[in-house]
């Protein structure tokens, strides 16, 4: 009789919802569910919450093998511990480790990674990473930048996840970009960050503060409330045509190709994969290769341009098939 099916149980945890799948040695999802942060915002609440759905998992796979427990959570996690560090996202899990909480209670490895680190991860063994190696074109260092509400990274070398001293490193969302007067704030507590200038949130707050500056009439005017604009509305506006989201996203664009070309000249990857909400939205609009074009431009050396930018392939699921591959890695190390 064949051994049961070794799989991982992996969640991904961000500020709205709880995610988990079972997932085998091939990234493939063979359950998965996922559960609403609790209203209750009381810390032992919303943990509770998380581990009633890792069971449901568990419970699922009771008849295979379960190699460990993968984590991907959205800021600054350290490796080592699985102990979160202001994460800002879920504020009340400051300080607390998943590891040490979680391997006693559910009875396996426990691994935990930051979000972004763990989705470049997955795309290097199961996602654009893959690809490359099937077209006989395997990436050496692949940088994975997810653009949505906010902006993370993670770098890949040679299969391993760059991490930094304490874990925390490719925090590429707090890169600084703008360093004028008038650069905006950011969550992080610093200005002219990439995540103030590129991400979801930005795109909606800058079309909000442009309109009531401009006063301009368009297909953006007349389609949203501006205090209810967000970033979904402006991609729409665009594709309509409207000069001010045209002019929007051509800045969004810009910064964007500087953050990039930074992470060339600091990582000197050979594979950038682009995911998150607002990368689909420059897909559907055909800016990616103006990103591509402005980042290229800007790089300091043919070597340097020596580079494939690409869009994820994982969808929504990159960061529990990272959570996966956290725990093939361990497996194996």
């Amino acid at each position: 009789m064949p051994p049961p099916e070794q799989v991982a149980v992996a969640m991904d945890w961000g500020g709205t919802w709880a995610r988990a799948s079972v997932i085998d040695r091939q990234g493939r999802l063979l359950w998965s569910s996922r559960r609403g942060n609790t209203s209750d915002p009381a810390r032992e609440a919303i943990i509770q919450n998380a581990t009633e759905l890792l069971r449901q998992g568990i419970d699922w796979a009771r008849d295979k093998s379960i190699a460990g427990i993968g984590v991907a959570v959205a800021g600054p996690v350290d490796a080592e511990t699985g102990t979160l560090y202001d994460p800002p996202n879920l504020p009340t899990l400051n300080g607390v480790s998943l590891k040490a909480l979680w391997e006693p209670e559910l009875g396996y490895p426990v691994h935990v990674g930051n979000d972004a680190t763990l989705a470049a991860l997955g795309e290097f063994h199961f996602g654009a990473g893959r690809q490359a190696r099937d077209r006989g074109n395997p990436s050496a260092t692949l940088v994975y930048v997810t653009v949505s509400t906010g902006i993370g990274g993670g770098v890949v070398y040679r299969g391993k996840p760059f991490l930094g001293a304490h874990g925390l490193a490719a925090e590429v969302g707090h890169q600084v970009i703008d360093t004028g007067p008038l650069a905006p704030a950011c969550q992080c507590g610093s200005s002219g960050c990439l995540e103030a200038l590129a991400s979801g949130t930005a795109i909606a707050r800058i079309a909000r503060d442009r309109l009531v500056q401009e006063g301009r009439d368009g297909f953006l005017v007349e389609s949203s409330d501006p205090t209810s604009l967000t970033a979904e509305t402006v991609f729409q506006a665009a594709a309509q045509g409207d000069g001010l989201a045209i002019s929007i996203l051509d800045d969004v664009a810009s910064a964007l190709s500087v953050g990039l070309v930074n992470l060339l000249h600091l990582y000197n990857p050979d594979l950038i994969v682009l995911g998150g909400g607002v990368t689909n939205g420059l897909v559907e609009l055909d800016l990616v290769d103006q990103v591509r074009d402005r980042m290229l431009a800007r790089a300091m050396s043919r070597r340097h341009r020596d580079v494939t930018l690409v869009t994820s392939t994982l969808g929504d699921a990159v960061g529990m098939v990272g959570a996966a591959s956290l725990v093939w890695q361990e497996v194996q190390s």
